[in-house]
């Protein structure tokens, strides 16, 4: 891997452009999905959720009690032991929760969304970086090779799937990585005709790395191997594919020696079974991957997947009736775009069949991989058709057009409610009052409210209580509610009888609805 000046500085511009781009649809970033409250809880908190507190329901509790969960305190700086017992009872393995917590650790006490999504902004200047290496052995043989390849490397960077990655705060940019250097280094080894022991040592830490990070590494990994296991007995190269085999093994039983929890999760834990489960429902099959083909053309390629197909299609259509150039590709070429594609088309497929959501992070770690292998195959139609120059020029016109179109469109990279920033404004400023949930634990998704209890000084949580006026007289005894409080009702309750308790019992005479939250109704209520 020889990397020259001019590479250097093509790079360093489109790593200055791409994080400009992350840092502003990063601070449009205003609230906390409830998987990347676990993110940060999983990595710091002494449990796997903070409801499991004794005294958390039904005792008033101050903003820094539930900021405790989403931080490192300095009395807990250096302590590591929740980021391997936490995942012990969670569903994922733990070395991205290692890293993040590296992170928190350096920005102790106060929370901020910056220290996940810059650790995404970190990790993504290397997802580009081996992108741009992939890339570049594609256009091995091409005039502006480096251009080609930084441009498109950067277009990837920047699909409404990769923006999305960058800010949510899971470990799905590390296995985006992880996928990426795992597909650089099999093209190396199919490359390589003198193979060297480093080669296989790469590989094998990669893989640990992977299977350490997400199960779901092993739905890019197998294919991948099947491959290359098939071409070593094809070829009858056995001492490659006995060195090879041993490298994948030893590399799993190392990562099970390091987390020996993973046998559990995936065949045991309940979300294992519910993978199983979904592969044989076989009646969602189809719907399910329609539903994620829809995803991939949104967030892999602006919309525009579509118009891609008919445009390869008519070209195919036109080189054939007009007998034009031939589609040539050398058969590096050929070996390059089928250790791309077979394991993303594979992961992609399974990920949307198994997946408990029909939703983008299942499959965007490949999501990059089939963005450049589509617009790699859209390239080179062109070119039975068209000069080199004129392909250029299509394509880059193409390209502006597919990363312009959500702007023009106004479409949005997937920033998991947006449109709460201005509750967790509010009420950390003029709505800051003593405020009550009434909760009923049959819908218990409390986490995706946490940074607004965060920044409430005052709050109670009321699990399946009898709401009667004497009940409500007694926990605001002592509390000053002047100004009025607040009151969240979650799912499944009769939200207007018991507010009319709650403003009857304290005296007030309005009720004003704030926000419609995921998982409960935000009110208001004064006199």
């Amino acid at each position: 891997m020889k990397i020259n000046k001019k590479e250097i500085l093509v790079l360093i511009i489109v790593f200055i452009l791409q994080t400009l781009i992350y840092v502003y649809v990063g601070s449009n970033k205003g609230y906390l999905h409830m998987d990347e409250a676990y993110s940060f809880g999983l990595s710091n908190y002494d449990k796997v959720d903070i409801q499991n507190n004794e005294d958390f329901f039904n005792e008033w509790h101050n903003k820094e009690y539930y900021e405790d969960f989403l931080v490192v305190n300095e009395d807990e700086s250096g302590d590591f032991k929740p980021v391997y017992e936490n995942q012990v009872n969670d569903v994922h393995p733990p070395l991205y929760y290692l890293l993040l917590r590296i992170n928190m650790e350096l920005a102790k006490e106060k929370f901020s969304l910056w220290t996940g999504i810059g650790l995404n902004i970190i990790i993504y200047i290397f997802i580009t970086f081996f992108m741009y290496l992939i890339l570049k052995k594609l256009f091995k043989e091409d005039n502006y090779a480096t251009e080609k390849s930084a441009i498109l490397a950067f277009a990837s960077s920047v699909i409404l799937g990769s923006l999305s990655n960058v800010i949510y705060i899971r470990m799905y940019a590390l296995l985006t990585l992880e996928i990426l250097i795992t597909t650089y280094l099999h093209i190396k080894l199919k490359e390589s005709e003198n193979i060297k022991p480093i080669i296989f040592i790469e590989i094998g830490i990669t893989v640990l790395a992977g299977l350490l990070t997400h199960y779901y590494y092993i739905l890019y990994l197998a294919p991948l191997y099947i491959l290359f296991l098939v071409q070593y007995l094809k070829e009858k190269q056995i001492k490659r594919l006995v060195i090879y085999t041993l490298t994948m093994a030893i590399a799993g039983i190392i990562s099970l020696i390091v987390f020996p929890y993973s046998i559990q999760h995936m065949f045991f834990g309940y979300r294992g079974q519910g993978a199983i489960s979904n592969l044989k429902n076989i009646k969602e099959i189809l719907p399910n991957l329609f539903t994620q083909i829809q995803n991939l053309n949104y967030y892999g390629f602006n919309t525009l997947l579509p118009i891609i197909f008919i445009i390869i299609i008519g070209v195919l259509i036109y080189n054939y009736k007009n007998k034009t150039k031939h589609l040539i590709l050398r058969n590096e070429e050929k070996e390059i775009l089928k250790i791309i594609s077979i394991p993303s088309i594979f992961f992609f497929i399974i990920t949307s069949i198994t997946c408990p959501w029909r939703v983008l992070r299942y499959f965007v770690p490949a999501c990059g991989l089939l963005f450049v292998l589509v617009m790699y195959c859209f390239y080179k139609v062109l070119q039975a058709v068209f000069n080199e120059k004129t392909t250029n020029i299509l394509i880059s016109i193409f390209l502006c057009v597919l990363l312009i179109v959500p702007i023009i469109f106004k479409l949005e990279p997937e920033l998991w409610y947006r449109d709460r920033k201005e509750i967790v404004e509010e009420l950390n400023g003029e709505f800051n009052l003593p405020t009550i949930y009434l909760y009923n634990s049959q819908n218990s998704i409390f986490l995706d409210d946490i940074l607004l209890f965060s920044r409430i000084d005052e709050s109670y949580v009321a699990r399946d209580m009898d709401c009667t006026e004497e009940n409500i007289q007694k926990i605001f005894e002592n509390k000053d509610i002047k100004k009025g409080i607040i009151v969240f009702i979650n799912k499944g309750q009769d939200n207007e009888k018991l507010l009319n308790t709650v403003k009857i019992s304290l005296n007030f005479n309005s009720i004003k609805h704030l926000k419609k939250l995921n998982s409960a109704d935000v009110y208001y209520i004064s006199n």
